[in-house]
């Protein structure tokens, strides 16, 4: 599943903010998710939820004027893709906010 946020903030602040914040975001999800982040470059995100005994693995990019979410759903997941695709969008604005 590709999902695209817009923003309009220059790619700088755009990069320190999602830094700053998935850093954060990883820890509040303490106890509910296990989430790890790694970058392996300045505009591109790596991120690994494991919840409920699934483990979901995200590609994320900056670009210009959006971030770009990328993820496999498996199919037994399938039934709560809306669910996930709509709290993919909610946290990936607020990492940028």
């Amino acid at each position: 599943m590709r999902i695209a946020i817009p923003h309009s903030l220059d790619r700088d602040e755009a990069r320190r903010r999602l830094r700053e914040k998935a850093a954060q975001a990883a820890a509040k999800a303490e106890g509910m998710a296990t989430v790890t982040t790694s970058f392996s470059d300045d505009d591109h995100m790596v991120m690994t939820v494991s919840a409920m005994g699934y483990t979901l693995d995200c590609g994320v990019e900056l670009a210009e004027k959006e971030l770009v979410v990328e993820v496999d759903i498996p199919a037994s997941l399938g039934f709560a893709k809306r669910m996930i695709e709509g709290m993919i969008r909610e946290k990936s604005e607020k990492l940028l906010t």
